[in-house]
């Protein structure tokens, strides 16, 4: 039981620190796209959308591989933690940055443009008005980061990052059911309950827009 607590604190541990360092760098990169009026804003959506082409097991490979490249230069790990945060963000960045530039793009140029002659500023418009109205998407892209990132962690175990998946490897190398199951069925558990949190919190935060699946 203490080996089970230990793994399932490390995988939760893994997951938070990734979904935090995610929305740090994509919710800003999103507004940003939304607001600029680039041409690029496309294309380095789709150049994020390629990431999660790249199979888990193929990106972890290649993260390792960069890696082991780059300690000739600075004391990099190639295994551990700081490679599997790595490869975890990639995957994690696509759905929060996506969605939070959907969620500002459609929010209405007539909203806005009452909210300019009432004499807000850029920065009170993009917090009082285009983030409010684009919560439920953004709440949205955050649930399947959240999902994919539960669901990612256990493949990381493969390169020493700790959590549940650990309990799998061992099982299945040693053909022992209960640990593939003691490993399978929390990580299975944790991404439908806090699926289902995160969905309550939303609908708390705005509730006029009820269910966002």
């Amino acid at each position: 039981m203490n080996t089970l607590l230990l793994k399932t604190w490390e995988h939760l541990e893994l997951t938070f620190v990734t979904l935090f360092i995610s929305m740090f760098i994509a919710i800003p990169l999103g507004v940003f796209l939304a607001r600029s009026k680039a041409r690029h804003s496309h294309l380095i959506l789709r150049s994020i959308a390629m990431i999660q082409m790249v199979p888990g097991l193929a990106l972890i490979a290649l993260i390792v591989v960069i890696l082991a490249a780059l300690r000739a230069f600075f004391p990099l790990p190639t295994t551990g933690k700081v490679p599997a945060v790595i490869v975890l963000v990639l995957y994690a960045l696509l759905p929060i940055m996506s969605n939070t530039y959907a969620g500002i793009k459609q929010v209405s140029v007539n909203v806005k443009n009452v909210a300019r002659a009432m004499g807000m500023k850029p920065f009170q418009i993009l917090f009082y008005v285009e983030l409010p109205l684009s919560m439920p998407i953004l709440i949205n892209g955050i649930r399947i980061a959240l999902v994919t990132t539960i669901g990612m962690v256990t493949l990381t175990s493969l390169i020493g990052s700790g959590g549940l998946g650990e309990l799998i490897i061992q099982g299945l190398h040693t053909m022992q059911l209960r640990l593939i199951l003691e490993g399978t069925i929390p990580a299975a558990a944790l991404a439908i309950f806090f699926d289902v949190v995160l969905m309550r919190v939303g609908r708390y935060l705005v509730p006029e827009h009820g269910s966002y699946q």
